[in-house]
């Protein structure tokens, strides 16, 4: 098959190079001139783990290419795939779908035969019947199909998901466009993947509600954390006991300092306000954002509290700034909020990501970016892990300890036993824990049998 796809985004590169890798003729079309030119130079845009390699294998095959021509992109090709930013609109939180609609435009403008178009885009309910609209006034004599094909990528793990998916749901009206949607998804059939044919306004709703379920569980667990640490209960086995119940899973329950990156946030306002523009309220998604939104900026609060009566002038290391491990995605991460924080309360902070270092600089004009994170706790008052990154989940503490002047270890991610870091001379708090003895104020224990006062 034949394929354009237009955007060279998180989705629009994973899904291009997927697609090629199965044997498809791929072209991937941007309007920035310097993102295509780095591309064919193998040089990604973004960080994903396996994905440069894929771009390359495909690209020496001749099975993918990248150019800013649209004409040249669409033309001949059997499927069209829009994967472009939907963001939240500002002021109001409704996705912004401009880049989609014209995108659509541009499509049908350049069209010289018949094709399937499909909104890879997360995009709200009813945005299929737009494109459709938009297409057939502007190429009356072409036929089109508009089909909706929602994705369902973890960032850090987008490779591995669009090869072995949970599911694969396309919303299509006629039978002539499913049949081109399950030829172009035949190399999964061996996976037995389970195609998921509904009506499109259907398919457009699974990903929204899939999106607000997963923030729901999240931001569920965050609140039970909270309550364990009152009455003195452990998150991570209230979280064992109840994800063995097969009706819940244990996934995403996972208690942490709160969700962020490219979906969750956008998803869940784009899905209230269509529900708010349809008279159907959703208050536990209302809820949702609304708790995890000040969930961002207690955890910079937690922080806070654990300098002591008076934090100005202290300085705090935060250990991961992307919003999730495997990726240098930065958007609404938590990190950001709990900055703001800190820097309110007159706190200094530093900063270490092993590869957001470059998104996180201008959203953090004022942190020092530390090549490691031994650099960064250097004279600290405290070190606060925020996102989970294998390479931060086996410090040594001990050296970690020393470097610092005092030694506070705040987990937001219950990445490391509280005896192994209390033994290692730090005072700890975790999220969701009970309490624990903790060091004597002041001690650091520098080698074996030697302690400073």
């Amino acid at each position: 098959m034949h394929i354009a796809i237009i955007g060279t985004g998180y989705v629009g590169l994973v899904s291009g190079a997927c697609f090629s890798d199965f044997g498809h003729q791929v072209v991937c079309v941007d309007k920035d001139a310097r993102k295509i030119e780095a591309l064919e130079r193998g040089v990604m845009p973004i960080y994903e783990p396996g994905l440069d390699q894929l771009v390359a294998r495909n690209v020496e095959g001749g099975r993918l290419s990248f150019t800013t021509d649209l004409a040249r992109g669409v033309d001949g090709a059997d499927a069209i795939f829009i994967a472009v930013g939907t963001p939240s609109r500002r002021g109001d939180g409704h996705a912004d779908l401009s880049y989609v609609y014209s995108a659509a435009r541009e499509i049908a403008e350049a069209l010289t035969g018949p094709a399937v178009i499909v909104t890879k885009s997360t995009v709200p309910v009813g945005t299929g019947d737009e494109v459709e609209r938009i297409v057939r006034e502007a190429a009356p004599g072409i036929r089109t199909w508009v089909v909706s094909n929602p994705e369902f990528l973890r960032e850090g793990a987008a490779i591995e998901d669009f090869k072995h998916p949970d599911r694969i749901v396309v919303g299509a009206e006629e039978e002539p466009a499913a049949e081109v949607m399950r030829e172009i998804y035949r190399p999964l059939y061996l996976n037995k993947a389970p195609l998921l044919f509904t009506a499109r306004r259907t398919a457009e709703l699974i990903k929204y509600a899939a999106n607000a379920f997963l923030a729901t569980k999240i931001t569920f667990i965050n609140e039970i954390a909270d309550l364990c640490e009152v009455v003195g209960a452990d998150v991570q086995d209230v979280s064992r006991g109840i994800g063995l119940d097969g009706r819940i899973g244990s996934k995403f329950l996972h208690a942490g300092p709160g969700y962020g990156g490219s979906c969750f946030p956008k998803d869940t306002l784009a899905l209230l306000k269509t529900a708010e523009d349809n008279q159907a309220p959703l208050r536990i998604v209302e809820a949702v954002v609304k708790v995890n939104d000040a969930r961002k900026r207690a955890m910079g609060r937690k922080v806070i509290r654990a300098l002591g009566d008076e934090p100005r002038g202290k300085t705090v290391a935060l250990l991961g700034l992307a919003f999730k491990p495997n990726t240098d995605d930065m958007r609404d991460a938590p990190s950001i909020s709990i900055v703001q924080a800190l820097e309110d309360a007159g706190v200094k902070v530093r900063g270490y990501d092993p590869e957001a270092r470059e998104q996180a600089a201008p959203l953090m004009p004022n942190v020092e970016l530390t090549a490691d994170p031994y650099a960064a706790a250097e004279g600290a008052d405290a070190v606060v892990l925020v996102t989970e990154w294998d390479v931060l989940r086996a410090l040594d503490l001990k050296r970690l300890a020393r470097t610092m002047a005092d030694p506070v270890l705040i987990d937001l991610r219950n990445v490391y036993r509280a005896e192994d870091v209390i033994a290692a001379g730090f005072r700890w708090q975790g999220v969701g824990k009970p309490a624990l003895p903790q060091p004597v104020v002041g001690v650091v224990q520098l080698a074996e049998g030697q302690m400073k006062a």
